[in-house]
């Protein structure tokens, strides 16, 4: 997956001084980076998957906006819009802003703020895109003096030009153990496992074999690593905690807090045993925190997992489980598939039927059963969770991680623009690098489904996956 920031393109209709022609605009661009992605696939089977950001202040960032409303163009595209904090106090008191043309520098049109917020929400709300990048925020927490203007596809991610993704992730299931038959977490073996993966991580940097000296030369400089989570949505399963309440976000908060600061530590002892990364004496590690060494610019992101989360068999990153019992669309196969974690919680308490299966796989909840509240309320889905704690659990996770989250809120086929917009508002305010919606069922496609009919196929309990129902994080 790449990522692009077109904002530095002049608008279209602009004149082209050297040819007396015009200039064809960002989304023009886009479309050719769109067809040469869909001519090199990896392994001749995989698609790539992009990310454009566009300014909110580019002339063009209306007709970018709308690039996706035709659902079969920029396929290989999730978009965002980089939003910063001139804009959103614009937006709270209602005034106009002014676009500018990147070539000149120049004032073009003023619009209204609270108007053309309303354009991003209506959009996102139709088709899932754009998602919207706090560009402020992002380079407010960057441990580097040089300006970030994109990310990878699914935004965990900020890099500078030509700085390369090295992420992994723990499987938080593997991180308990029992003790008098209740599930708590190892901390110790969270600690030793967090201190592999940064060496792991590390090492990956050097062995790589990256395509081109400019990306190589970078990714050394700054050496940027990214060790994340997945399985969250399973570990509160298994401590029988639901996923919208202030337990669980204590439980996330602890988590993410421990990872981030051991595996600082961890990069501060191989600073010192290897060396610190090139630019560390230019960065906060060593401005404004006074660390002596640091091997790593960054070390915490959190990704979607999507490919690895399956090969695991847990939940994949922060996301709450999409459904209990879902549809699976990969390569043309369908596949049917139930959360073994239910499953298995079910056949212990003597509530497993044939019956109850089918009336979970109609609707992918427990909502419609007769099931014990308490069940209802640790096996939540994602289009049950208001909007509100989606958005509170990313925050949560944000606040500890040195890069980004990727996180999408899920939305039911019935929520509203509404609430579109109050999940953006309260992830500015909740200091949020980026977020993402996606309304159930708003593209003709999706990876996953619920409403099964019965009889159609044979459910089978295997391991799960939740997130993005956009197919780019699937990657």
């Amino acid at each position: 997956g790449t990522g692009f920031s077109f904002s530095h393109l002049r608008p279209e209709g602009d004149i082209v001084k050297s040819t007396k022609g015009v200039a064809s605009g960002p989304v023009s661009f886009m479309k050719i980076y769109n067809a040469a992605t869909d001519v090199i696939k990896q392994g001749g089977k995989r698609r790539g998957a992009n990310m454009a950001v566009l300014d909110i202040w580019h002339p063009d960032v209306t007709k970018f906006i709308k690039s996706k409303l035709k659902t079969r163009e920029l396929s290989n595209f999730n978009i965002s819009v980089a939003i910063n904090d001139k804009f959103m106090k614009a937006l709270s008191k209602n005034d106009d802003y002014w676009l500018i043309n990147p070539r000149t520098n120049s004032r073009m049109k003023e619009i209204n703020a609270k108007k053309f917020f309303d354009v991003i929400c209506k959009n996102a709300w139709l088709t899932g895109d754009p998602g919207i990048l706090f560009i402020d925020e992002i380079n407010r927490k960057h441990p580097l003096p040089e300006k970030i203007e994109a990310t990878n596809p699914c935004s965990e991610l900020p890099l500078l030009p030509y700085e390369a993704c090295n992420l992994g992730s723990i499987n938080l299931t593997k991180m308990v153990k029992k003790i008098d038959g209740d599930v708590i977490i190892d901390w110790k073996k969270l600690e030793s496992t967090i201190r592999l993966a940064v060496r792991f991580l590390d090492n990956v940097i050097d062995v790589n074999k990256l395509p081109l000296k400019q990306i190589a030369d970078t990714v050394k400089k700054n050496r940027k690593i990214g060790l994340g989570v997945m399985g969250f949505a399973d570990l509160l399963f298994m401590l029988k905690i639901q996923y919208n309440s202030q337990q669980a976000l204590n439980i996330a908060k602890r988590i993410m807090k421990f990872i981030t600061n051991t595996a600082r530590n961890e990069s501060y002892k191989l600073g010192l045993e290897k060396g610190s990364f090139p630019k560390f004496k230019e960065s906060v590690w060593y401005k404004r925190y006074k660390f002596k060494a640091m091997r790593n610019a960054t070390v915490t992101s959190i990704a979607p997992t999507g490919t690895i989360s399956i090969i695991a068999g847990c939940s994949s990153g922060i996301e709450p489980l999409f459904a209990l019992i879902f549809e699976r669309h990969i390569l043309n196969q369908h596949f049917l598939e139930a959360d073994n974690y239910f499953i298995t919680e079910i056949i212990k308490q003597g509530f497993y039927s044939e019956s109850l299966i089918q009336k979970i796989i109609r609707t992918g909840n427990l909502k419609n059963t007769n099931l014990p509240k308490d069940l209802k309320n640790v096996f939540i889905t994602a289009l049950e969770i208001p909007v509100e704690w989606h958005v509170r659990m990313q925050a949560v996770f944000q606040k500890y991680t040195d890069n980004s989250v990727s996180k999408t809120v899920n939305l039911p086929k019935n929520a509203t623009i509404g609430d579109v917009k109050k999940i953006f508002l309260l992830a500015y305010k909740l200091k949020c690098k980026g977020i993402t919606i996606y309304r159930y069922g708003s593209k003709p496609e999706q990876v996953l489904y619920v409403g099964k009919e019965k009889g159609k196929q044979k459910l089978k309990a295997k391991p799960h996956f939740t997130g993005c129902l956009r197919s780019e994080c699937y990657l």
